[in-house]
């Protein structure tokens, strides 16, 4: 589905990610974990065209996209879901779906869709997003994102300051979502153990430079630990 091939990004002249090899699978979750200022955020940039990829080659479904501006790399099927839980905090959460859902097209049973992956969203359909609990509004921020009907859903943090019972919700939709759909996910986490429950591949990136891959599962957790002490 995604693949990068000695990718180095950064900032203007800034490099901050040195020649990074990476590979998502269709129907997977493929984790980034690493401390803060390790690079992660600036790869998932890389992969969206909103910084700039210095070198290397990026792929997406067999094509290249190294220099393919953002918005045709949505239109290809890639969708994002920031760190910080976005959303339009004036609008209620039903006219943050309905604005999603009818810029892309997509029809009324579309959001019943993705409210079905996230129950607790129909609880809430009436109030404002910005009075929202962080786990809500990130609940929100991911299905908006699936209303523009991704092949690859790219997360970044998506269990920073969210309750456990939450947190296990959205592993739950992950797994649902990436199990047979073709759909694929890319997320960088810092929380180990939710990162490896949900992945079948990890990378562990230190300085903008892999240091550590394999593959997901509790068995991983202790390589994973080492690596990320470094």
């Amino acid at each position: 589905m995604l693949n990068l091939k000695a990718v180095s990004a950064g900032y203007g002249r800034t490099v901050i990610v040195t020649d990074v090899d990476l590979t998502v699978r269709e129907n997977s979750v493929t984790a980034v974990m690493g401390h803060n200022g390790a690079g992660k955020t600036t790869l998932l940039k890389a992969c969206l065209g909103l910084v700039k990829t210095h070198s290397g080659r990026i792929e997406f479904d067999g094509e290249d996209i190294t220099t393919m501006r953002p918005h045709l790399r949505i239109r290809r099927g890639i969708a994002y879901v920031p760190q910080g839980q976005v959303s339009f905090g004036g609008l209620t959460t039903a006219e943050n779906l309905t604005v999603v859902a009818e810029s892309h097209r997509r029809p009324k049973s579309a959001i019943d869709e993705v409210v079905d992956l996230f129950p607790a969203l129909t609880q809430i359909m009436s109030r404002r997003a910005g009075l929202l609990s962080g786990g809500q509004r990130q609940q929100l921020a991911i299905a908006r994102a699936l209303l523009t009907d991704p092949r690859l859903l790219i997360l970044d943090e998506p269990t920073e300051g969210i309750q456990p019972n939450v947190v296990a919700e959205i592993e739950a939709a992950i797994g649902q979502l990436t199990s047979g759909n073709r759909l694929a996910a890319l997320l960088v986490e810092q929380h180990v153990g939710f990162a490896l429950s949900s992945a079948e591949r990890y990378y562990v990136m230190q300085s903008g430079s892999v240091v550590s891959s394999g593959t997901g599962g509790t068995a991983a957790s202790a390589a994973v630990r080492d690596a990320m002490a470094i």
